[in-house]
């Protein structure tokens, strides 16, 4: 549950730092909360099915298929939760960049193993060698 939790904490605040950027708007703080939650719910169910379906596609592109399909799947919140709202598929896919980069840099610091949460802490030791510690977050 918690490990949960964290995950929509960091799709809240990717989502919010997409509207700070312009791309995206939302009303009110509980509405920023539901497309964080519509928009981790369609990607754990949805996203999967889309990625299999348009493989040849991504392939093709080099990979720049798969921040179509996250702008298609942000565009598809916009419909769901009417007081979140993105003004065409290009604030999408811009948007959809931004909530992937700030998604995959706040996620570089939370390592999930067993369910459970690290926070990473990478040090290099005398000999110039990379260490990484982590602590449990109960």
């Amino acid at each position: 549950m918690r490990a949960f939790l964290i995950r929509w904490m960091v799709t809240t605040i990717a989502v919010w730092i997409a509207s700070a950027m312009g791309f995206l708007h939302f009303s009110s703080d509980r509405c920023l909360l539901c497309a964080a939650l519509v928009l981790g719910i369609i990607s754990a169910i949805i996203r999967p099915v889309l990625m299999f379906l348009s493989l040849p596609f991504i392939i093709l592109t080099l990979g720049v298929g798969i921040l179509i399909v996250n702008a298609l799947l942000l565009m598809a919140v916009s419909g769901l939760v009417p007081c979140f709202h993105v003004d065409s598929f290009g604030h999408a896919f811009f948007g959809a960049i931004i909530i992937s980069f700030v998604s995959w840099v706040l996620s570089a610091f939370l390592r999930s193993e067993n369910g459970r949460m690290r926070v990473q802490v990478i040090r290099r030791d005398e000999g110039g060698m990379k260490q990484a510690k982590g602590r449990v977050i109960e």
